[in-house]
């Protein structure tokens, strides 16, 4: 069972995505994002480096957009020319069928053959800027849809080697060539595996009218302009991942609750029912236990049930996990080779979790327990296999060598997640000396007699810190009902996992925060 959990912020939204209760992949997408993957600019050539058989465009970020020759794509000439014509007035409609397309591109050609310094040219983001590097970009453009991807100046059709039938493959592929529009190629998606001829073709004319979007935005739109985007990572998550093993949306923001809804409407009417708007004072994260998950999903060293840990490190090469057995008890009948493949299944499932939880992408060196037999080595590769099947990225994984070692490659379109799970003592700054505890103690029992005056109801919340929490209700006569008696009114106490050691709020029966200044 999936579910997907929303959290709206002022400055971004979160998206959780949990399978059986437990967090496997996390999303965040700042509001009003820009040079998003599968956004499409309208750039110009800054250089042309024929050594690097690459140039560097300008799309507006701060570092110009890479684009390989590798990446312009057979149909580039054809591009170019739709490009100059539209923007000239010469092209008069989007429709492709009386398009004449131009020669494709030599396979092993140069840059210089087809990019010129100071050249416009329609450019899609491939990948999201990472540390110091701008975007990468490709001049082949692909529009996704739910079931389709519309790949404008070509007319291939292609089916998703995840669909392993050939006779559903067949049908595909037919139903597709019977109704795409010349000069246009299609690559059937994953959820369309036995789909109707009607949902393919609502969904093939989504991409067209998108297409035409872009022709109509090309005229008018100035050199460094976004002339399509694609939709917000909320509505292409859904897109992508929404299948019949989902059960439950959940989401905080009226708002984004009303997008999501109307999108569904649309694309899949039999989720509308499955989405919920969360409305408790609590917040969505806490309520779904999954802020405890962050915590400790995320950070250097992830620690399993059983005692088994890992130790992730990250470099701007690649990334380096090393598994250790730590503490987990091994059978008294066990021998040392049986315990070694038991920690080093159980890491597998693990590892592939953190894959998609941090989007780690590149090169992935694993470094499990060393294994004598060839045929636990064959084993441990199969489970890893099996453990990253549901990895939407593209990836593929080495078996182990004889020193351990499985090297894994993973689409990278994206930044590496980086959670800080280390918390600053919210008193001392990191300086080491902190404020002692009864004061501590003091500013929250001073504070409430302030708060008692502005909060309406009979009950006052106080949101802090699990472990303050804890001490706080620690007894018969705990200091929370010592603290109430006092003031007259009940107090309730919310622990945080978000929260430093020492921090706290207070909140009113509404669940607003009171700010005493």
């Amino acid at each position: 069972m999936y579910e997907l959990a929303i959290n709206s912020t002022p400055t971004d939204v979160v998206i959780a995505i949990l399978q059986d209760k437990k967090l496997v992949e996390l999303h965040k997408e700042p509001k009003n994002t820009v040079y998003a993957v599968g956004d499409v600019y309208l750039g110009k050539v800054r250089k042309v480096v024929p050594a690097l058989n690459a140039a560097f465009v300008d799309v507006g970020y701060e570092k110009d957009g890479f684009l390989h020759y590798f990446d312009l794509g057979p149909r580039v000439l054809s591009l170019n020319k739709f490009v100059d014509r539209t923007r000239t007035g010469l092209e008069k409609t989007s429709n492709l069928l009386y398009f004449k397309n131009e020669a494709e591109i030599e396979k092993n050609g140069t840059i210089d053959q087809v990019l010129q310094p100071g050249q416009e040219i329609v450019v899609q983001i491939a990948k999201e800027p990472i540390s110091s590097k701008g975007p990468r970009l490709s001049t082949e453009l692909s529009i996704p849809g739910r079931y389709l991807v519309l790949v404008p100046f070509s007319d291939r059709v292609s089916v998703s080697q995840k669909i392993k039938q050939n006779k559903e493959k067949d049908r595909l592929k037919n139903i597709i060539e019977g109704i795409k529009p010349k000069n246009f190629g299609v690559i059937v998606r994953t959820n369309s595996r036995d789909k109707k001829l009607s949902e393919l073709e609502a969904d093939l004319k989504d991409l067209l009218k998108k297409f035409e979007t872009l022709f109509t935005n090309l005229p008018t739109a100035k050199t460094l302009d976004r002339i399509l985007g694609e939709l917000s990572r909320t509505s292409a998550i859904i897109r992508d991942v929404i299948n019949s093993s989902y059960e439950k949306i959940t989401v905080d923001d009226p708002l984004l609750f009303d997008e999501i809804q109307e999108y569904l409407e649309e694309k899949a009417p039999d989720k509308t029912k499955i989405t919920e708007l969360y409305k408790d004072s609590l917040p969505i994260f806490e309520h779904l236990k999954i802020s405890k998950q962050i915590k400790s999903s995320f950070g250097t060293t992830v620690t399993l049930p059983s005692g088994v840990y890992l130790i992730i490190e990250h470099t701007e090469a690649c990334h380096v996990i090393d598994v250790n057995s730590g503490n987990r008890g091994a059978k008294v009948e066990s021998n040392q080779e049986e315990n070694a493949l038991a920690v080093n299944l159980e890491a597998a499932d693990e590892i592939a979790r953190q894959l998609r939880l941090r989007d780690m992408g590149g090169i992935i060196v694993v470094d499990f327990i060393d294994m004598k037999s060839q045929n636990n080595r064959k084993l441990l590769y199969q489970r890893m296999r099996d453990a990253m099947k549901d990895d939407r990225a593209k990836h593929s994984v080495t078996p182990p060598s004889k020193f351990g070692l499985i090297e894994i490659t993973r689409q990278r379109v994206r930044p590496v997640a980086d959670i800080v799970t280390t918390e600053v003592c919210p008193t001392c700054g990191g300086s080491g000396k902190v404020d002692s505890s009864i004061n501590v103690l003091n500013k929250i029992e001073g504070q409430l007699n302030l708060v008692k005056d502005y909060a309406e109801g009979k009950t006052i919340t106080i949101g802090l810190h699990p472990y303050i929490a804890a001490y706080l209700s620690k007894g018969i006569f705990t200091l929370k009902w010592k603290w109430g008696r006092n003031i007259g009114k009940k107090i309730k106490l919310l622990p945080m996992y978000d929260y430093d050691l020492l921090e706290y709020h207070f909140y009113d029966k509404n669940g607003q925060e009171i700010h005493l200044n």
